[in-house]
């Protein structure tokens, strides 16, 4: 491959890497914009949220017309073959985490009795997510595998959260059966800010495979015990 070609690549490459970064930026704002108008009952954060979620949405399709048209122009080999798909999947992590933050916000609005009680309830799992999400971002524009597997490592830690949140919760259904219609959009706002640290931990293996050519060893640390739950 000639140098000009190689260049030309390398280019491309960070192009992409580029889009990447804003399209991360965007959600970022979007969970933070989720989150606080599910604390704070804000239709404006709210209407903000799902609005931000076109903007990630166009960022998603023009990462993956840039990456077609790498693959086609330069059909890469080996690890330029790997960044590509990499960069690919970390995308559709970001894409699907903006589908989250959509969700919860329009969960607020739909949000009857607006208990700030109840709210308090899903506080630390969201600002938890939000946390690790800057974190593998962050690691994602380092190339830094060693924050990206402290990200992966943090999963478990969510999924107790939740476990923690869903029970709360459902005492409150119980103890009180009027607080029912809030108290099951909250559980359902909860389970999304657990995925959204999914999909973190995804894009944290995805930086291993980037930059190592494989993910973390052993078997991911969940403990989830509402798997069952429809999310």
């Amino acid at each position: 491959m000639s140098e000009h070609i190689v260049r030309a690549f390398d280019g491309d490459l960070a192009e992409l890497r580029s889009l990447i970064e804003t399209m991360g930026d965007v959600v970022v704002e979007q969970v933070g914009a989720a989150g606080e108008a599910l604390q704070r009952f804000d239709a404006r954060l709210a209407e903000q949220a799902v609005r931000k979620d076109i903007t990630v949405d166009c960022l998603f399709r023009d990462i993956e017309e840039k990456a077609v048209r790498m693959i086609a122009r330069r059909q890469p080999l080996a690890g330029d073959l790997r960044a590509i798909m990499a960069s690919l999947k970390i995308a559709a992590d970001l894409e699907r985490i903006g589908d989250l933050a959509k969700n919860i916000a329009k969960r607020s609005a739909a949000m009857s009795d607006h208990s700030t009680r109840l709210a308090a309830v899903v506080l630390p799992i969201g600002e938890l997510a939000e946390e690790e999400l800057r974190k593998v971002l962050m690691a994602f524009r380092d190339n830094d595998t060693a924050a990206a597997l402290s990200v992966w490592q943090r999963d478990e830690e969510l999924d107790e959260l939740y476990n923690a949140v869903f029970r709360q919760l459902l005492t409150y259904m119980l103890e009180n059966p009027r607080t029912i219609g809030t108290a099951t959009h909250l559980v359902f706002a909860a389970k999304n800010m657990e995925r959204i640290g999914d999909h973190a931990t995804n894009i944290a293996e995805n930086i291993c495979y980037l930059v190592d050519g494989k993910g973390p060893s052993g078997p991911r640390p969940k403990k989830d015990t509402t798997a069952s739950l429809p999310r």
